[in-house]
């Protein structure tokens, strides 16, 4: 298994893209530990991998708090030997369907601050750990790319442009204490827009329009590709993006 032995945080794990990526990291023989604002969705992907013999451990946890986040980490630590994996997929309080023009301050920049505000502190303190231990491997999830033409997504390409700049800074920091960053960039999953979600349909085929493969990637290729980016298996990769858009965005 490729991730036998690791323990992997997963900030996010109840939603759709963090359980998908933390079912995958178990069966793959990691010990997760899922953390986020909700108890209940957290247990039913924790249930779903102790179903399927895998190793899951849940805490509620505010990632914009700082010392809860570094008390988690640490927690962690001493409760499995070690922070091998971080991965941090909570959702941002991105406003989409609001032109630019008529959209307040708070609401644009919101995706912005929430996510620099949680990436750092997850991204900290796990480095932290990683360095001491001189291994680790800290994943990004969405990656900056084209506007999404005829939809108003808010400040939220913002903060994913800000976190990679991010990403890519903590990989020339620690790269030479063998901690790794990679982003995953998926171009859009339509499995993760919400039901309610205005005009979700719609963006679902939009997404899939102009990908070279004529499909958008699915949650388990998301969870597939995670694995795989945090395994040994790819070792030489840092400061990079693995892309999984299905040939939407062009490297």
């Amino acid at each position: 298994m490729l991730l036998e032995g690791k323990n992997a945080v997963v900030y996010g794990g109840g939603g759709s893209i963090g359980g998908a990526i933390a079912r995958a990291f178990a069966e793959e023989g990691a010990r997760v530990f899922l953390a986020g604002r909700s108890r209940d969705k957290l247990d039913r992907v924790a249930a779903d991998i102790r179903a399927a013999g895998g190793a899951a451990e849940v805490a509620v946890l505010d990632a914009l708090d700082e010392a809860a986040v570094d008390s988690h980490a640490d927690a962690v630590v001493a409760t499995g030997g070690s922070l091998d994996i971080s991965v941090n997929v909570i959702t941002h309080g991105d406003v989409q369907g609001t032109p630019m023009i008529e959209m307040s301050l708070a609401d644009y920049e919101q995706p912005v601050l929430n996510g620099v505000r949680t990436t750092f502190l997850t991204m900290r303190a796990a480095g932290r750990h990683m360095k001491r231990q001189g291994s680790g491997v800290v994943l990004v999830f969405g990656g900056d790319g084209d506007p999404v033409r005829g939809h108003s997504v808010g400040g939220l390409q913002v903060g994913f442009a800000a976190l990679e700049a991010m990403r890519r800074q903590l990989a020339a920091e620690l790269g030479r204490n063998g901690v790794r960053t990679v982003t995953l960039r998926s171009g859009g999953v339509p499995e993760a827009i919400p039901a309610d979600f205005p005009g979700g349909a719609e963006l679902a085929e939009e997404l899939a329009k102009p990908t070279m493969l004529g499909r958008t990637a699915t949650l388990a290729d998301v969870g597939a590709a995670a694995a795989f980016a945090a395994s040994d298996k790819a070792r030489t990769l840092t400061a990079a993006t693995v892309n999984i858009s299905c040939g939407a965005l062009v490297d």
